[in-house]
Parts: C-alpha cells; sequence; structure tokens
C-alpha cells in the first residue's frame, strides 16, 4: 500500500476533498453563498449598478441582495459609491484575480515578449486564453501611440470576433471547433462581423495555411487585431498572442508585414514555456 498519504496512526491523511468530491447535490453546496457568488459574478460584468436594478434584473429582493453586497463588501470584493449610489467590483477582486495570473506562469513569460512586440510594431500587443467559450485576455503592453486598444485583465471577448479567438479556433479539432461553435453562436457586432459558419470555417483554413488571424474590425469599427497561437508541450494551443491599433495605423497592406513579429512573438513564448508547434502547422 502507498503510505505516502498516511498520517502517524496509521489514517488515511485528507487531500483536500472529501470522498464524494464529484457530488454537487444540494446537499454539498451552500445555498447563501452560491446566490452570492451570482449577485458577484453579475455585478462584474458591467461595472456600477444601482441596488435597484441588481435586484430587478437578478429577480432577488432589494434587502437579500443589499445583505450579499454589504458582505462582499466587508471582504473587499465590491464597493460603493456613495455619490452616485452605485455598487462597483472592489479591489480585492483584483488581488484575488493577480493571484490566479500568478498561478499561471505564461503570463510572467509572456510580458518581456509582449513588450518587444510592442516596440516592434508600435501598437499594443495582448495574450488571452480561451475561458468557458471566450477569449480571456490576461495581460497587455500598452503602445505610446495616443489612440490605442485596450483590453483590460480579465476582458472577455468572443471567438469569432477576436484575432486570438480565430487563432484558436483554427487549431482546434473539427470535433471541438464544432461545440464550441454551437455553444456560443455567431452573434454580430459590427457589418463586419462574420455570422455565417461556411465563411467563418473558409476563414479558419485561411488561417491554417498563413499561420495568423485578423480581426478586421469585426469587433469594434475602426480597430485590427493580428493573433497568432502558443502551444503547449503537447503541440496544443493554449493562448494566443496579438497586436490591436486602428486601422488608420494597421492598414491593410501592413498586416504581412506585421505579422510576422506577431508569429515570432508566439513561437518564442511557445518554446519559453516548452512547447512545440504542431508539424501541420496552425
Amino acid at each position: 500500500m502507498n503510505t505516502t498519504n498516511m498520517d502517524a496512526r496509521g489514517t488515511r491523511k485528507a487531500r483536500g476533498r472529501p470522498r464524494n468530491w464529484n457530488d454537487t447535490t444540494e446537499q454539498n453546496t451552500i445555498k447563501s453563498l452560491d446566490r452570492a457568488m451570482y449577485v458577484f459574478e453579475f455585478l462584474s460584468e458591467e461595472q456600477g449598478k444601482a441596488l435597484s436594478t441588481i435586484s430587478e434584473e437578478m429577480g432577488q429582493s432589494p434587502a437579500t441582495i443589499y445583505r450579499i453586497l454589504v458582505t462582499l463588501q466587508g471582504h473587499g470584493l465590491v464597493e460603493f459609491d456613495n455619490e452616485e449610489q452605485l455598487w462597483h467590483i472592489g479591489p480585492q477582486a483584483f488581488v484575488i484575480g493577480a493571484r490566479f495570473l500568478r498561478r499561471t506562469s505564461i503570463v510572467e513569460r509572456a510580458r518581456p515578449i509582449l513588450r518587444k512586440l510592442m516596440e516592434n510594431t508600435g501598437e499594443t500587443a495582448n495574450i488571452g486564453i480561451e475561458k468557458e467559450g471566450f477569449v480571456l485576455f490576461l495581460t497587455q503592453v500598452e503602445t505610446h501611440a495616443n489612440i490605442r486598444a485596450f483590453f483590460p485583465p480579465g476582458t472577455l471577448s468572443p471567438f469569432h470576433a477576436s484575432g486570438i479567438g480565430k487563432a484558436l479556433l483554427a487549431s482546434m479539432d473539427p470535433e471541438r471547433l464544432d461545440r464550441t461553435l454551437r455553444r456560443s453562436g455567431l452573434p454580430a457586432f459590427t457589418d463586419h462581423t462574420i455570422t455565417d459558419r461556411s465563411t467563418l470555417l473558409a476563414d479558419l483554413e485561411a488561417i491554417r495555411q498563413r499561420g495568423y488571424s485578423i480581426d478586421d474590425e469585426e469587433k469594434n469599427v475602426g480597430m485590427r487585431c493580428i493573433a497568432a497561437p502558443v502551444y503547449d508541450m503537447n503541440g496544443e494551443a493554449v493562448a494566443g498572442i496579438s497586436v490591436s491599433g486602428p486601422t488608420s495605423r494597421i492598414r491593410t497592406e501592413e498586416i504581412a508585414r506585421l505579422s510576422r513579429p506577431v508569429m515570432q512573438a508566439a513561437n518564442e513564448l511557445t518554446t519559453v514555456i516548452g512547447g512545440r508547434v504542431p508539424t501541420s502547422g496552425i
């Protein structure tokens, strides 16, 4: 018997979760905590909400919502603006999020690479990963130019209307790609958003061939993005690196030139984290 998990009395030590850890029935959930987390997530989606708004949109009584908010406020997770009478996400939420990012060494490794990419292109450099059907932006190095793209850490962006998102989609196997597209759909954000599945699939094939993706005003009018995937040790795309900027600077004729440092940065980060680019390309 393996005794590494036994204490001095010969009894098995707890390893962080009970034996029936995969039981998600009501007896293993704390309803009040569950409700509080729903309020916290709801507030995080759009900064600055009045108590009455939260109560109405969540279908809970103002008294219940208020008790939850005050409890979260006590831990610094939310804060109240007395002047505007609005509730906001608090600073402790950022602290906890930063701890998550520190756990993911890819962020620490990516920073100097993103900084160099920004200097080489003159545009804001970003890194993002997949998060429940969206692209989660982890960090960025902003350009010094006055007009710039801005994706605060924690920003979520739809796959099909994001440079990083399309780079990750192009790296998926057919089954996973189909599952992802069926779950997220193809909603329109601008007149340039690809909302037709066959058109998107053709775009993804072009991305595989050239090694980089383009968000051509598909999420925000007047902004372009060029992205390439980052791979782990198994040759699976786990993140994407991109540069973003206004169409006045990232002109169509500049895309091919700017794509080279983007792909170089993605390959460099792949190497730094011990990954490998699959032989079949993106």
